[in-house]
């Protein structure tokens, strides 16, 4: 834990989920979280309360913020309804009431990418070197509770970010244990969106298609990882294979020759078996063009404090 002396003059940054909530202050112009926070959303009523009970912990004085939210944000840039979660974050009240400089929002995948650009090197991993080309566009994916994405491109000396919906594409099966899960998932919800399958929801719908058991993606997790269950390895088989062929899908639509960077939750636990998994064959199968998918690196970022450097970079 950091002490922050209540005269301190600090940023609020904030990595606003759908399952956590993160807080964390930083020092004008720097990006490292100091006294951050984990919440869970569902132990709140809103935002609002959040913010209170962090502000009341840290006693900071907060001279200007920005916070990273899993939902669109409005087109005045000053509030923003989350997507797996009945919260509306307004900037201006929160503002007014917690006596804050100027509040930014932004989508969380813009922060996240934007993280990408000052992650500390020991976090990223790569799962495929590829032949990077320096100021070629970058992607950064993540399935988490959704499935977020946005892209990196070169402005000047600096990355500019341009936030995206790519989970809301529609999801296109691969092979007949895929099918099943597209034709449980139409019925269901008569659109099927890449989000739908590659995501912690998606995870488990995979799970209860194929399996035949209602369970949640952590225990699937932890099945595959701890127990070595067959049914829930043959689980992540089909999600890393959804998941690799979206993510070369998105890198061959945006040419990311900078690189693809995984990002969220799901990734990083899942690391330990993604290496061998059907991830990068996936990525890679693009017909005529596998040759340029083999040359777009693939990382997986392992820091959980992403969002909030991003953040901060976005003030």
């Amino acid at each position: 834990m950091v002490d922050i002396c209540e005269d301190c003059r600090m940023i609020l940054v904030g990595d606003i989920g759908g399952t956590n909530a993160r807080l964390a202050l930083t020092e004008p112009g720097g990006t490292d979280p100091l006294a951050e926070r984990r919440v869970a959303t569902a132990d709140f009523a809103d935002f609002a309360a959040v913010l209170a009970a962090f502000l009341a912990e840290t006693g900071a004085t907060i001279t200007s913020g920005c916070l990273a939210v899993a939902g669109p944000i409005g087109d005045d840039g000053r509030s923003a309804r989350l997507t797996n979660l009945p919260w509306l974050i307004d900037a201006p009240a929160l503002e007014a009431r917690f006596g804050l400089g100027r509040l930014n929002l932004v989508n969380d995948f813009a922060a996240a990418a934007m993280g990408v650009t000052v992650a500390p090197a020991e976090s990223i991993v790569f799962l495929q070197e590829g032949a990077p080309l320096a100021d070629a566009p970058r992607l950064v994916i993540g399935a988490g509770t959704g499935l977020g994405m946005a892209i990196l491109v070169r402005q000047g000396d600096a990355w500019r970010v341009l936030p995206g919906e790519g989970g809301h594409v529609a999801f296109a099966p691969l092979d007949e244990d895929q099918e099943r899960v597209w034709h449980a998932l139409r019925t269901e919800y008569g659109r099927v969106t890449a989000e739908r399958v590659v995501s912690g929801p998606g995870l488990a719908a995979i799970h209860r298609v194929l399996a035949g058991a209602e369970l949640d993606p952590a225990e699937i997790v932890r099945l595959a990882l701890i127990d070595a269950d067959q049914a829930a390895l043959d689980t992540l088989d089909v999600f890393l294979s959804a998941y690799g062929a979206f993510a070369g899908d998105m890198a061959m639509a945006t040419l990311a020759r900078g690189g693809v960077y995984l990002a969220g939750g799901i990734a990083a636990k899942l690391l330990p078996i993604l290496p061998a998994s059907p991830f990068l064959p996936a990525f890679g199968a693009k017909a005529e063009h596998a040759g340029l998918a083999r040359r777009m690196p693939v990382a997986v970022i392992t820091d959980p404090s992403l969002g909030l450097r991003g953040a901060a970079c976005l003030v």
